[in-house]
């Protein structure tokens, strides 16, 4: 009993920042099970199957508030889909190790790239939604890679579509983030049934689904509505920060980094975090703004 409170404060804490933030759901969850023993595509194959219900909570939490580009989430779905399913029916066959270190480089780089957008770039003009919208050819290889990697990996749909989104300039970060949280319920859909093919249901933990279901589920609409007070360009420093830890941390394993080294780098790049986000709020442009939190929310 105790393990499936904890999971489900896991699953909560996982949709609360996954919500607000576009990503970390399934990583988070997917790194426990793995830590508790359960074989790769076993745990994938439990979270995606949590995700499924988490995704649909929070794709309608995120439209109830106004936070997704209808148009982005219907031309994510189809190729993230597709790439989810391929990824989940030969995920036990695939060296999905290899890449990872690569793909996390490159999620690096643009981490770094949107911390240097929203802290030194505030200045410039407001983002508004005239830009021209993403093209099918641009989403549609986008799709394709990040629902591979999230089926491959347990977690991945967030941490490289919410990033290549937001380094694009024609959409909001809450939209970005409203848009990614609502295309991945098809993805998770996709991914459980290429499980399904490939596992059958018997490798998965339904009372650990369960739990993880229930945590995010609660967290859901508190994480749309948390995305419209926080002011965009502090959510871009925390997305940002949150990129670069992460693939961070997987390029470490990989590497095969000492443990007692491990901590010390967390510890530097949590610091140098923690710094963005205060010098993101110091500067705010709409600090003398008394309806600061209403206005900000489209920046």
């Amino acid at each position: 009993m105790k393990k499936l409170i904890v999971l489900a404060l896991i699953g909560l804490v996982a949709q609360l920042i996954d919500g607000s933030l576009g990503m970390a759901y399934g990583v988070t969850s997917t790194s426990l099970l793995l830590v508790a023993g359960i074989a790769p595509a076993a745990a994938s194959a439990s979270v995606h199957l949590a995700e499924v219900v988490t995704t649909a909570a929070s794709g309608a939490s995120h439209i109830k508030f106004g936070n997704v580009d209808r148009q982005v989430v219907l031309r994510l779905i189809l190729p993230g889909s597709i790439g989810a399913f391929v990824g989940a029916c030969f995920l036990s066959n695939l060296p999905g190790d290899v890449v990872k270190p690569y793909i996390s480089i490159f999620l690096i780089i643009l981490g770094i790239y949107i911390l240097y957008r929203f802290l030194f770039k505030l200045g410039e003009k407001k983002q508004t939604a005239n830009g021209k919208p993403f093209t099918k050819k641009q989403l549609i290889p986008l799709g394709l890679l990040a629902g591979f990697l999230d089926a491959t990996g347990g977690g991945g749909w967030g941490p490289v579509t919410t990033p290549v989104l937001m380094a694009k300039q024609d959409l909001t970060t809450r939209k970005v983030i409203g848009s990614v949280d609502t295309s991945e319920f098809a993805v998770a859909v996709s991914a459980s049934l290429g499980f399904f093919i490939a596992l059958g249901w018997e490798q998965v933990e339904w009372l650990w689904v369960g739990a993880l279901m229930i945590g995010g589920v609660i967290a859901a609409p508190i994480a749309a509505w948390l995305v419209r007070l926080i002011p965009s360009h502090i959510l871009g420093v925390l997305v940002g920060g949150l990129i670069i830890i992460t693939n961070t941390r997987t390029l470490l394993h990989t590497l095969g980094v000492p443990h007692n080294m491990l901590f010390s780098i967390y510890f530097v790049l949590a610091a140098f975090w923690a710094v963005g986000v205060i010098y993101a709020v110091k500067i705010n442009p709409e600090n003398k703004n008394p309806k600061f939190l209403k206005n900000s929310v489209d920046y």
